[in-house]
């Protein structure tokens, strides 16, 4: 895989200096995945290029992680990896451009922080959904893109053209930020990484994304296909922004929202604090919030003094990790050298179940929370989820927050029919929530009180929907 920074602003060897690459030899350097060589193609009086090529080692890339992700045995040995542009390239950039993507030069550091008439290059660029996405992620950052899609085989022309692109972006740039965006955006075009996606990618957006992102179009799609659709990284990225005042309403961002008013916190946030406001309201001494993931509802909740008792549950163990790395319960927190203090370490704790298997630690709550869980079943397993909750643990409350479907079509970056989230198994309408929601408190003994969290649109209702159930109350 290839990709090429030419530069016609003279003088044109500035570009070789920013990139910390001599242009009269090569430089090689060996990764994980295959090796990365740079060389100056081309310096003229009037033109620099200097290309980077990494040739990807296949057996390599078979022992990573990259290979997990085929779906089946031949495909570990037989696919695109190797050649097309993608976060292996990106790594590569990473790995020989660290310090131009840093913005240091001394050798011109004048230099850094000015625009240059750029030419990038990427003759082979992955992109299932075309052309237009190439161009809806870069014309917004100033480029005008050139995307030629390649045949499938040239010799027979019948068969069509491929999902790859030989792809050209021109513009002026300064130079850290085009390197920045490059390696942001085309994970986000192929829609794959190579590695193991966790919290260490929300530090590249937000070290790498800068104000270019913050005001992206199309900043909703960004964040889930960098993110790999893993709906608490996103909720992390979008605390860090509202901590520094940047908006999430980006249009098209399921989680934040469709108005493009900054002053308005992500409606992640939003849904948090509505749940933490019903939490309070229905007195709650003992919470347990089930699919916790890494802790985002968990961390305000250890918080409160008037939670007395703290159990988050997950079924994934990894998350329960990051949970208690947010929290400060691993021995270190970022408040504190040794972690959360001893109150919240003694209220708090955190438990490997499912909601689809009986387990009498999920007993004895004043509230259990199922925040943006439900949706993650097959539907067929939900009556599943019904017995373990309302019939077996019975709790005091129980808090149920869902997607509305409904309001799916103010997201210009939703197709019609599409859902918030690739694991999402179903997203119900307000009367098929509603429905459900009455079903159950009927059937078990609760009371049942709707509303809705989040922006509204006329005739679409809320984006987020909130049942609350109060067993042996009235509606």
């Amino acid at each position: 895989m290839y990709v090429s920074l030419s530069t016609t602003t003279a003088p044109v060897e500035d570009l070789t200096f920013l990139l910390h690459k001599h242009p009269a030899r090569a430089h090689t350097r060996k990764l994980s995945v295959g090796a990365v060589s740079v060389v100056c193609t081309e310096l003229t009086d009037e033109r620099c290029t200097v290309a980077l090529a990494l040739e990807v080692d296949p057996i390599g890339l078979l022992r990573g992680q990259g290979a997990a992700m085929e779906s089946f045995t031949l495909g570990q040995y037989v696919n695109d990896r190797p050649y097309v542009a993608s976060s292996l390239l990106t790594g590569a950039i990473r790995g020989v451009y660290g310090t131009a993507l840093a913005g240091n030069c001394e050798a011109r550091p004048d230099k850094v922080a000015e625009p240059l008439d750029l030419e990038v290059h990427l003759p082979t660029v992955a992109c299932a959904d075309g052309a237009q996405l190439i161009r809806r992620l870069f014309e917004p950052l100033g480029w005008t893109v050139s995307a030629s899609a390649l045949p499938l085989d040239p010799e027979v022309p019948e068969w069509g053209d491929s999902e790859i692109f030989d792809v050209t972006l021109t513009g002026s740039a300064v130079l850290q930020v085009a390197l920045q965006q490059l390696t942001i955006l085309l994970p986000v075009l192929d829609d794959a990484k190579h590695y193991w996606v966790d919290q260490t990618e929300n530090d590249k957006l937000l070290r790498h994304g800068g104000e270019w992102l913050a005001a992206h179009p199309e900043r909703g799609l960004i964040l889930r296909r960098f993110l790999r659709h893993q709906r608490d990284l996103i909720a992390a990225v979008d605390e860090a922004n509202e901590a520094d005042g940047v908006g999430a309403q980006a249009a098209g961002d399921p989680d934040g929202a469709a108005q493009t008013d900054a002053r308005r916190p992500s409606l992640a946030r939003e849904r948090r604090d509505a749940v933490h406001a019903e939490l309070t309201r229905l007195g709650a001494a003992s919470v347990l919030d089930m699919g916790c993931g890494q802790g985002a509802l968990l961390a305000p909740l250890a918080r409160d003094p008037r939670i007395k008792r703290l159990v988050g549950a997950d079924v994934s163990a990894r998350a329960l990790a990051q949970a208690a790395r947010r929290l400060g319960l691993d021995g270190a927190s970022d408040g504190a050298a040794d972690g959360a203090p001893e109150a919240i370490r003694e209220k708090v704790g955190l438990i490997q179940s499912s909601l689809t298997y009986r387990d009498d630690r999920l007993r004895g709550f004043d509230a259990m929370v199922l925040m943006e869980v439900i949706e993650h079943l097959d539907p067929e397993r939900v009556p599943v989820l019904e017995q373990t909750v309302f019939a077996e643990a019975r709790p005091s409350h129980v808090i149920v927050t869902t997607p509305n479907i409904e309001y799916n079509a103010a997201y210009p970056g939703l197709a019609p029919g599409e859902l918030r989230n690739h694991d999402h198994r179903f997203e119900w309408t307000r009367a098929e929530f509603a429905a459900w929601a009455d079903r159950v408190a009927l059937a078990h003994g609760y009371s049942v009180v709707l509303a809705g969290i989040g922006p509204t649109v006329d005739g679409l209702g809320s984006a987020t929907q909130m049942a609350t159930f109060t067993r042996g109350g009235t509606k």
